[in-house]
């Protein structure tokens, strides 16, 4: 009885033709089943997000964990409302901004520059500037603080500026591929402060019914907080760099011409809408689990004022534990090392724009030394407002508050080029994406003009 032929035997044995359908057939299941993998479908998810995810990500910078913070240790879980009902507000902004860039090709101060009066855009780009350095500074000094709280043993002064340092390089010498991976992954550190969330004992039923029913006190001290939290959640320097960063995907793409940015389709926007909304969620989810977490604790604990994020990250210590406090500690330097870029691009983007010079981190130095000097400026005024004495939580608030007042001279421009048909054709506002761009618009220039009359 001849023995059996195993697998290998048979298969060099078999005709050339039976071979070749075999392999093809086995290749085709392979590429079926390696399709159908969650690993598969969650690869493709991560590469549709881009522009937005930083984004979103960049709005929890060490600027707006202090103000998160102090809304927490201030008023609980209180103001924990702000966090769902600001979601599609800053989300549909974001969106507005974006499809400004895809469509014209440009960035948002080139467009205002086209299309409203040079007032208004010199007025607009000084302020974001001033905001930015402020925002640059407190976020630097935060960042130092908080690694400080890890390694106690470091001096202040060379250790800001070594992160000071890195920061620029990374901006500068750095391409724009590479770049734009790194902050991208960089977004992951946002879930330290979720992980903080789960792992300390927090009220859930307390806190989702405080996130679902808007409460105020209308103090002057809410107002100025409100204010800070609107101006750091929709933020005017994230609506020059989503436009601008819209831009830059697309020459990475290989539209290196106006002309060929412009041609955009139907799945061009929806990528671009799945991302938007996606980073906006995870910046809201963020900035609520650090309300929750600061109410969950000091406020409990009866620590009502926070002067930095790394004090409110270890002020965590002794009341939540090791864990939660290391995890809030990582979220303030890599956030920082996220958010101190995107000010400094944003600031560069807006000024070289407005003046005309050549832009874009797509360039290398020697091609745009305008526009990465602008970018070095404000990296370096930012280091210095901290040794001007300054009140750290002051200099956070009150550059959030600045944000505040800023955005609605924005927003109104950013709503009248998103909802001209001449400027966006078949891509402009719909009537309720542009009723709830006007309603921000407003919810902000009312929060403005109540801050301002509770300072005098």
């Amino acid at each position: 009885m001849a023995k059996p032929k195993n697998f290998l035997e048979s298969l060099a044995e078999a005709p050339a033709k039976t071979l070749d359908k075999t392999l093809a057939e086995s290749g085709r299941l392979a590429n079926m089943a390696l399709h159908n993998k969650p690993v598969k479908k969650t690869g493709e998810f991560w590469h549709k997000l881009g522009p937005g995810l930083t984004t979103g990500a960049a709005d929890d910078d060490p600027s707006g964990i202090a103000t998160y913070s102090q809304t927490g240790s201030g008023y609980g879980f209180n103001l924990l409302w702000l966090a769902g009902y600001s979601f599609p507000l800053m989300a549909v902004i974001q969106e507005m901004c974006a499809r400004i860039g895809l469509v014209t090709g440009k960035g948002l101060a080139a467009n205002i520059k086209k299309h409203f009066p040079r007032w208004a855009l010199y007025s607009t780009t000084l302020l974001l500037l001033v905001a930015n350095i402020f925002n640059i500074g407190a976020d630097l000094g935060a960042m130092t603080t908080a690694v400080q709280l890890v390694f106690p043993r470091l001096p202040f002064e060379p250790l800001i500026f070594l992160i000071t340092f890195i920061s620029l390089f990374l901006q500068i010498f750095t391409s724009y591929k590479d770049y734009a991976k790194y902050l991208k992954w960089l977004t992951l550190v946002l879930f330290s402060y979720v992980a903080t969330g789960l792992i300390i004992n927090i009220d859930w039923h307390t806190a989702l019914k405080a996130a679902a029913l808007p409460s105020l006190n209308f103090t002057k001290e809410q107002f100025f907080l409100i204010t800070g939290i609107l101006g750091t959640t929709i933020s005017p320097y994230l609506f020059f760099w989503q436009t601008s960063q819209e831009v830059e995907e697309e020459i990475l793409a290989g539209k290196t011409t106006l002309r060929a940015r412009k041609e955009i389709g139907r799945n061009d926007i929806a990528n671009m809408r799945l991302d938007v909304w996606v980073g906006m969620f995870i910046s809201n989810l963020v900035m609520f689990f650090i309300i929750a977490v600061c109410g969950a604790t000091l406020h409990k604990a009866g620590l009502t004022n926070i002067s930095t994020a790394a004090e409110a990250a270890a002020a965590l210590k002794p009341l939540a534990g090791n864990q939660a406090y290391l995890f809030f500690t990582m979220g303030i330097l890599g956030t920082g090392l996220l958010g101190v870029p995107v000010l400094a691009g944003s600031a560069s983007y807006a000024l070289s724009e407005t003046l005309g010079w050549k832009q874009g981190l797509h360039r290398k130095l020697k091609q745009a030394y305008a526009f990465y000097g602008v970018i070095i400026i404000a990296m370096l005024v930012g280091l210095f407002v901290n040794f001007t004495g300054l009140d750290p939580i002051k200099t956070l608030i009150y550059a959030a508050v600045l944000n505040g007042l800023v955005a609605p001279v924005i927003l109104i421009q950013i709503v009248k080029l998103s909802s001209n048909e001449k400027i966006m054709g078949k891509h402009k506002n719909g009537l309720v994406i542009k009723y709830i761009g006007w309603a921000a618009t407003w919810l902000m220039i009312v929060s403005g003009i109540a801050t301002i009359f509770s300072l005098l």
